[in-house]
């Protein structure tokens, strides 16, 4: 692990975070109906459709995380992800520069 921590990390205290994004919702469904006898015909339920997004980050070591609800996962909501990592950082490790994407 020494050879992955850059020289300018070295010597300085480091926590591990993991980190994950995951979409939770609703989606319409099959449903069945009245119909003849012998058949089975099946229609949407419902089409409407709400999704949320939850991105989370925990660093075991310490027993602390950080988690956000967003309505999309797009860059914005990484950056900000990224943001609230950066605020549970334990003072001691320093400065923690996220990568943020544009």
């Amino acid at each position: 692990m020494k050879k992955a921590i850059p020289d300018a990390a070295r010597d300085k205290p480091i926590e591990i975070w993991f980190q994950d994004e995951a979409r939770v919702g609703q989606q319409g469904t099959l449903t069945r109906l009245w119909a003849r006898c012998g058949t089975r015909p099946r229609v949407v339920r419902d089409t409407r459709y709400e999704w949320a997004y939850l991105f989370g980050a925990v660093c075991p070591a310490r027993a602390v995380g950080a988690a956000l609800v967003m309505p999309y996962a797009n860059t914005e909501a990484m950056n900000l992800h990224l943001q609230e990592i950066a605020a549970a950082v334990a003072p001691f490790v320093g400065e923690m520069i996220p990568r943020i994407i544009s």
